[in-house]
């Protein structure tokens, strides 16, 4: 469950909407339900007096937590309206549901996750896709995805942007420097942040970055913050095997603060995906204040960031040493950057999210 660990895209999504939902409707109940224990960091966050957090804990005969646990709970404690929130809704239809679906990756690029979670995406996907009454994507690309591989009409999807957290803003490096002293970082570095898993091409990273250092002067350290995800086994080896290994820090999973403090202290940020159904960690850098260079990503225009392609590690080279050595450049894609993402807000995705629950149970 998203919200049960450190919270990452999922975990982040599900209680961000859910604290801007509660606080765009103050009239309202909001419950985020979890058959696990809520992380610390979540139980001890800020959050409106109307939202509260369900820890169900499933009895034996419960354990199948979306076909028996939740729909008992559904059962016993009535719900106007279930949202849930990772392409998953109960299997019993005891109240209304809407469904989010982030992207077709298990279907579309299965080769990057593990076999497992591949087989119950292809058997779940279509039957939440037809018992949800509305589905939520991220963007307008993985709605049309879902039209065509999930055979689901257009007006039954509504594409909804997410937002950066509200903790993200520009640091001066003052106040940066303990954060990096402290994880050992130097005052030139690249940064990349996310989920260390095969979608997010970290291998063309490494390949890019070995084109740095042997053909010219510069020295950045890369700078590589995110816990360890599936099929992931052979980075360590790459990197063992790499030139560039003694140039690479591997920081494992960090906290907000840490994470803005890199954001708004690296020379660029990298994020050279594969494929992504919106694109958080790009957009949270950019309002820190970072200059971004990544794959094609849907949150992200041309115009506020470098966009690269995804299979050629000398263009990605390229672009990073043309930003490394040229200041303005890297000025004006931090202002730009800023002022993209102001566009976006958690207000706004709540009060979208909203109308599309008023759709769904009309």
């Amino acid at each position: 469950m998203p919200l049960a660990q450190p919270r990452t895209g999922v975990g982040v999504y599900t209680f961000e909407l859910a604290r801007a939902l509660a606080a765009l409707a103050p009239q309202d109940e909001f419950e985020l339900i979890s058959p696990l224990p809520f992380v610390e960091s979540v139980a001890s966050d800020t959050k409106p007096a109307n939202l509260d957090l369900i820890y169900s804990r499933p009895n034996l005969l419960q354990r199948r937590w979306w076909a028996v646990g939740l729909p008992s709970y559904i059962r016993r404690n009535p719900l106007s309206l279930f949202h849930g929130t990772n392409y998953e809704v109960p299997l019993r239809e005891h109240c209304p549901a809407v469904v989010t679906i982030h992207d077709l990756s298990l279907l579309l690029h299965f080769n990057t996750h593990e076999a497992r979670a591949v087989r119950r995406a292809r058997w779940l996907m279509p039957i939440m896709a037809r018992r949800a009454r509305l589905i939520i994507t991220d963007s307008e690309l993985i709605k049309s995805e879902v039209c065509e591989h999930l055979r689901v009409k257009p007006e039954k999807v509504c594409a909804i942007p997410l937002a950066p957290r509200s903790s993200f803003k520009p640091m001066l490096p003052s106040e940066t420097l303990a954060t990096r002293k402290r994880l050992e970082i130097e005052d030139q570095f690249l940064l990349f942040a996310g989920t260390i898993e095969p979608r997010k091409n970290l291998s063309l990273l490494l390949q890019a970055l070995e084109e740095i250092l042997r053909t010219t002067d510069l020295r950045p350290q890369l700078v590589v913050a995110g816990k360890v995800g599936w099929k992931s086994d052979g980075l360590l080896p790459q990197l063992k095997r790499s030139p560039v290994g003694d140039r690479v820090r591997l920081i494992g999973f960090v906290s907000d603060d840490d994470l803005r403090a890199l954001y708004s202290s690296c020379s660029a940020f990298i994020y050279p995906s594969i494929y992504e159904g919106f694109g958080l960690p790009p957009l949270e850098a950019m309002s820190c204040g970072a200059p971004v260079i990544a794959g094609r990503v849907p949150s992200i225009k041309e115009s506020v960031a470098r966009i690269v392609s995804a299979t050629d590690s000398k263009d990605l080279a390229r672009n990073v040493i043309e930003l490394l050595r040229d200041e303005q450049a890297r000025q004006w894609l931090s202002i730009r950057g800023l002022e993209y993402a102001r566009e976006f807000s958690w207000q706004r995705t709540a009060a979208l999210t909203r109308e599309a629950y008023a759709q769904a149970l009309r």
